[in-house]
């Protein structure tokens, strides 16, 4: 579990939890309890750190958005230790998880509650927006801009100076080497429209 990862090397939570509309309340996973759902995270009264740990950009920032309102939530940027981040010029926001064996160069900006997935390499100059969510194995060459809420399935490869729309989903292998607009879902090799949703 990344946050005894991150603990083994930066002691610091204490992993009490989660919460999920679809998993009864007081139900176990891993060894720990569901606390409640959404619904119950408005309602907390006391402070608490919570991370959204789900794939699906637009699900996601409907949640956080739902609930985020509750000012005692806090979210915090989890990094696993193993993650090899540039010193120079890359801005994380808050929320965010990037995940063990990432590289993350110089002049990046990662937006709130993005997922960056197991061995992902980002270029130089590169944007990711709010809520995307980039799986295992993908690489971003320099001066990509990913829009709000982009999917990147696992192991696709998008090609320096392309800016990809929001809500715009990659398939999985698929290699990206010019821009789109939003709300498409992109496969192939070179990638090319399936449909538009």
């Amino acid at each position: 579990m990344m946050i005894d990862q991150i603990n083994e090397t930066f002691p610091k939570w204490e992993f009490v939890g989660y919460f999920d509309d679809g998993i009864a309340k007081g139900s176990v996973i891993n060894g720990l309890p569901v606390l409640g759902n959404s619904l119950d995270l408005l309602s907390q009264s006391a402070i608490l750190h919570v991370v959204f740990a789900i794939g699906n950009p637009i699900i996601k920032k409907d949640v956080i958005e739902k609930v985020g309102v509750n000012t005692n939530l806090i979210f915090p940027t989890l990094i696993h230790p193993s993650a090899l981040i540039g010193k120079d010029w890359v801005s994380i926001g808050e929320g965010t998880i990037i995940a063990a064996g990432n590289i993350i160069t110089t002049n990046i900006a990662i937006g709130k509650h993005v997922i960056l997935n197991l061995s992902c390499t980002v270029g130089h100059d590169t944007k990711i927006s709010d809520f995307c969510s980039i799986m295992p194995g993908v690489n971003i060459s320099g001066e990509v801009l990913f829009e709000e809420c982009v999917y990147v399935g696992t192991g696709a490869k998008i090609i320096n100076q392309v800016t990809v729309g929001a809500r715009t989903v990659i398939g999985a292998g698929a290699v990206v080497s010019k821009s789109y607009p939003s709300d498409l879902t992109l496969v192939g090799i070179p990638a090319k429209p399936l449909s538009s949703r």
